[in-house]
């Protein structure tokens, strides 16, 4: 391909929670980048995620699942996820075989007034029992988005993913890089030990405790063989911090190790992490807190 006719764009991923956007974004961009868990409203934030070759520029950006926000920081989420409908150059919207195509419709009306052009994607498909149900599928979904193009995939088993990359990269503007040629992402190490320990709290504790934690790092010290790691995990109630430490302190013990482990992969050195709980009342409504956390500009 001639230097002239480098391609590069933003490709959008959003929907619903928990329908699989993290895992696509993760094997679309070839690294662990977004969390990933089998609850809902697991990504807080819009994670970009950069793919180079000599010619083209793929910047995926993973987006909270669309809900009816209930806080202010649910709030913040959703602003991020119609953010993403404003800047893309290709929108991936993502859905499953199991969720109502019809769920969270105000949205799926904005998407429906996209310009842009949109790769529906019908994740977990896997989970079906024959042809029959998919094509079902299917004309639900063509009735709603007629302009998009529709994708069954299996991101858990990573069916399908190659050819809608391969789509993506047709459907990319003639453009330079926006980012460096090395760049993988536009988050800093710190964000990642953060979402790297709220992964592991998510994957530990039930009911509402994990949602009400947030993770600060405050200390990153970083060698050429090696990181010191200083973080706060932050909860509501005092009654949250004592199901965080757990009795004798192992529930946050076994946190620090699950998540050291990932890290020490993740930056592939190794890793000494202290993790210490706070109580900040009622923090995911309070805007003072959510601008410190980052969730608000």
């Amino acid at each position: 391909m001639a230097t002239n006719q480098h391609k590069a764009g933003f490709v959008n991923i959003v929907g619903n929670p928990n329908v699989g956007k993290s895992t696509l974004s993760n094997i679309l961009v070839g690294e662990r980048l977004s969390i990933i868990t089998s609850k809902a409203q697991t990504t807080r934030h819009r994670i970009m995620g950069i793919v180079n070759t000599d010619d083209y520029q793929i910047v995926f950006s993973d987006t909270p699942g669309v809900l009816t926000p209930k806080f202010k920081l649910q709030q913040s989420m959703l602003e991020y996820s119609t953010g993403a409908l404003v800047d893309a150059d290709v929108l991936l919207y993502v859905t499953d075989v199991v969720e109502s195509p019809t769920k969270n419709q105000a949205f799926l009306d904005k998407v429906a007034r996209e310009k842009v052009p949109i790769i529906l994607v019908i994740n977990k498909i896997d989970l079906l029992s024959g042809q029959d149900e998919l094509v079902k599928i299917v004309e639900q979904w063509r009735a709603l988005l007629p302009q998009a193009e529709i994708y069954p995939t299996s991101a858990k088993e990573n069916f399908n993913v190659d050819q809608i990359k391969k789509r993506i990269v047709e459907l990319l503007p003639v453009s330079p890089p926006y980012f460096g040629k090395d760049a993988l992402t536009d988050r800093s190490a710190r964000f990642f030990v953060t979402e790297i320990v709220r992964e592991k709290i998510l994957l530990t504790y039930d009911k509402e405790v994990p949602y009400a934690t947030q993770v600060i790092v405050e200390k990153f010290t970083e060698s050429d063989t090696e990181i010191h790691i200083m973080a706060v995990i932050y909860v509501e109630r005092d009654t949250q911090k004592g199901i965080i430490i757990g009795k004798g302190g192992k529930k946050l013990k076994h946190v620090g190790m699950e998540a050291r482990k990932d890290l020490e992969k993740f930056f592939d050195k190794h890793v000494y992490l202290q993790l210490y709980v706070k109580v900040e009342s009622d923090w995911r409504n309070q805007e003072k807190k959510l601008k410190a956390f980052g969730y608000i500009e």
